[in-house]
């Protein structure tokens, strides 16, 4: 397997085996000559979109304060010790999105988003941990990270934000751009700034089964039908009326016990799950969507690329792209798969293709879901 530059001159392979979710590695100039994808005004504009999840960290003598966004009314850079977290940078910007997508290495079921983390000098957000993995890429200025596998994750009363209460570092590194450092989960850190900086954090997604158990759930109240009605043809006189009776809860214990989740339940459930777009997000539908003909002749002629924000995934049969599953045909497996992976298609992927399969990409580029070229 080809080895890449943004692990250290290691291998997927090797890096999945011996650190993932395992012990932090520290990459020197894993993308040698790195220039941000957003100057810091652009990223202060994206920090006061409605549609944009961020945050406002500011450290104060003897406290920390949160304001959670849009955050139009930023202190000036040269005031220090304040924060700006932006969520889901990859989704509105084209150079974020294919930064992103260098760490495809990692399944995009748990590939999440791009977060950037602006800070004045003495900024940060103090020591945390996260309970998912993450590549912190230095993108501008230095950062100071102190890190700990420590096991006492209790955390500050009363805090606005999730900080150790105790926090024990073991190692310290100072970042420049280029540099990264990946982190497995629940292993604590502490980045401040020397001087102003940004550092783009690439987060990965780790659903808890109980989140994943209560979505499953309500999911299943919209497909479970259970036909009739509890009826007692043969009660006989109640002796304790306040009694649950025993013949009444075995008899609907026993219907309730027809209810079956089965594997199909679960990968339909999963995939609309983990295709479906976070909350804040919206598509913007082209203003004049050409008709299905010309559309299939632009595209035979440029290709077609899915939108930043779109979700795709696929197992055998079944596609699922933005919280919606979609049954794939023999004959359009093959182009819908490849969509999903490269993430575009070019005209020959495209050209003498089912009308089915045109149609979909027709209508999705109706969605705004993926645009031509």
């Amino acid at each position: 397997m080809k080895k890449l530059t943004l692990l250290g001159q290691i291998s997927p392979d090797e890096f999945l085996r011996t650190y993932w979710q395992k012990k932090p590695l520290l990459v020197r100039q894993a993308i040698p000559g790195f220039k941000p994808v957003l100057t810091r005004e652009e990223l202060f504009e994206l920090a006061g979109r409605d549609d944009v999840e961020s945050r406002l960290v500011t450290r104060l003598p003897r406290k920390w304060q949160l304001q959670d966004g849009p955050n139009r009314d930023l202190p000036p850079p040269s005031k220090k010790k304040w924060s700006l977290l932006v969520q889901g940078v990859n989704l509105h910007n084209a150079a974020a999105d294919a930064l992103l997508r260098q760490f495809r290495f990692i399944p995009d079921t748990r590939l999440d988003d791009l977060m950037i983390s602006y800070a004045s000098d003495e900024g940060g957000v103090g020591p945390h941990f996260d309970s998912y993995d993450v590549f912190l890429l230095q993108a501008q200025g230095t950062r100071r990270w102190r890190i700990g596998a420590q096991t006492d994750l209790s955390l500050e009363e009363g805090a606005p934000l999730k900080l150790l209460r105790n926090f024990a570092p073991e190692q310290e590194f100072d970042l420049e751009p280029g540099d990264m450092l990946y982190l497995p989960p629940h292993y604590a850190h502490d980045g401040v700034a020397l001087g102003e900086c940004m550092t783009y954090s690439i987060g990965f997604r780790a659903p808890s089964y109980q989140e994943l158990a209560e979505v499953l759930l309500q999911a299943m109240a919209d497909t479970v039908e259970i036909d009739g009605r509890y009826s007692d043809p043969e009660l006989a006189p109640a002796k304790r009326p306040a009694e649950i009776d025993t013949a009444m809860l075995s008899k609907i214990e026993q219907e309730l016990a027809r209810i079956r989740i089965t594997p199909e339940d679960i990968l339909l459930f999963l995939g609309e799950h983990l295709s479906s777009p976070k909350p804040a997000t919206y598509f913007i539908p082209p203003v004049r969507p050409l008709p299905l003909e010309r559309f299939v002749a632009k595209a035979c002629k440029t290709g077609v690329i899915l939108s930043p924000k779109t979700r795709m995934l696929y197992r055998r049969n079944k596609l699922f792209i933005n919280g919606e599953s979609f049954l794939l045909s023999p004959d359009d497996r093959g182009m819908l798969i490849t969509l999903a992976n490269e993430r575009e298609l070019n005209p020959d992927q495209i050209s003498n293709r089912p009308s089915d399969g045109l149609d979909a990409l027709h209508q999705w580029y109706q969605h705004g879901w993926l645009t031509l070229r």
